[in-house]
């Protein structure tokens, strides 16, 4: 049953993939083709990666309430490009090679993460609530160094921060896009191998090592996808805090199963789905650019709010 319905769901994809593609088609037909092809691709790549990686991370804490954004990796990317702007200004930051900035916060993001996640993560798989928190605090303190270097920025300069720190799929290089493909089916594909042993890990540590579990390595392993693939799609569009929240508690939902081996795939096929239907309505039907992200982070909000205040049934 709940294989037809990750059949389903790869069937809506592939539906509103075609009605964002083909839909109110003019000429030059193969030149709009390519930038709806190309955004059509970016809006798959981000929204599969946050989706698999939330599904980890959540399965990693044991919390269905978490998203990877809980460790910092939003406040990074925003401190960075802060930095950036403040350090080389308006003109310098845009100056910079697109390909080296998304290789180099690529790479900072990944090695930040890694650091934090070993140095935390040395007595063990018990170590994860000291992870979160740590990774809350890491980010509360580098907003607010974000926020301070904010203040030195002339109002041109703030511009630019804010307009590079904002999720936007109207112009991913393809170079970039190709890479963050490429990672993505990678980070799926390792997460995929790793489904039975992230089975027996959502039992706990102390239930799953008697069972023969690895439980650190398989734990370890998992957060260093998430890593991966939160890193890439960050560098490519910016943050989505909330996106993983909706594709993760979809697939919870609507596949109705513990099963990794659908789980994974079912919310990478939620999250594309979320982000390319999002983008067919704001933009093809109401015409909108830039309400997508707003209205995924406003949505997310208010699930992460509801899951909070649900009381646990009896």
């Amino acid at each position: 049953m709940a294989e037809r319905r990750l059949i389903l769901l790869a069937a809506v994809l592939v539906a509103m993939a075609a009605l964002f593609t083909l839909w109110n088609l003019r000429a030059p037909y193969g030149f709009i083709l390519s930038l709806r092809l190309t955004k059509l691709a970016s809006l798959c790549v981000v929204g599969a990666a946050i989706g698999t990686a939330t599904v980890l991370f959540q399965t990693v804490a044991a919390n269905r309430l978490l998203t990877p954004g809980i460790v910092g990796f939003d406040a990074l990317f925003v401190f960075i490009q802060t930095m950036l702007v403040l350090s080389l200004g308006g003109a310098g930051f845009a100056a910079l090679p697109a390909l080296a900035q998304f290789g180099a916060e690529t790479a900072i993001l990944i090695v930040a993460a890694l650091v934090l996640f070993g140095v935390l993560l040395r007595k063990g798989g018990d170590d994860i609530l000291r992870l979160v928190l740590t990774g809350v605090i890491l980010g509360v303190l580098l907003r607010g160094l974000a926020g301070l270097a904010q203040r030195l920025l002339d109002p041109s300069e703030f511009a630019i921060v804010q307009q590079a720190t904002f999720a936007t799929f109207g112009a991913v290089d393809r170079t970039q896009l190709a890479i963050a493909a490429a990672l993505l089916a990678l980070g799926l594909l390792a997460a995929m191998r790793l489904a039975r042993h992230l089975d027996l890990a959502a039992l706990g540590r102390v239930t799953a090592m008697p069972l023969g579990l690895d439980h650190d390595r398989i734990i370890l392993v998992a957060l260093g996808i998430v890593a991966m693939l939160v890193a890439v799609s960050t560098a490519l569009v910016g943050p989505i805090t909330f996106l993983g929240l909706l594709a993760a508690s979809l697939a919870h939902a609507v596949l109705q199963s513990w099963r990794h081996a659908l789980l994974l795939p079912g919310a990478a096929i939620i999250g594309a789905t979320i982000l390319v239907s999002g983008q067919f309505v704001f933009e093809r039907l109401l015409g909108l650019q830039s309400t997508l992200t707003v209205i995924v982070e406003f949505l997310g909000g208010l699930l992460f709010l509801f899951l909070v205040l649900r009381r646990p049934r009896p």
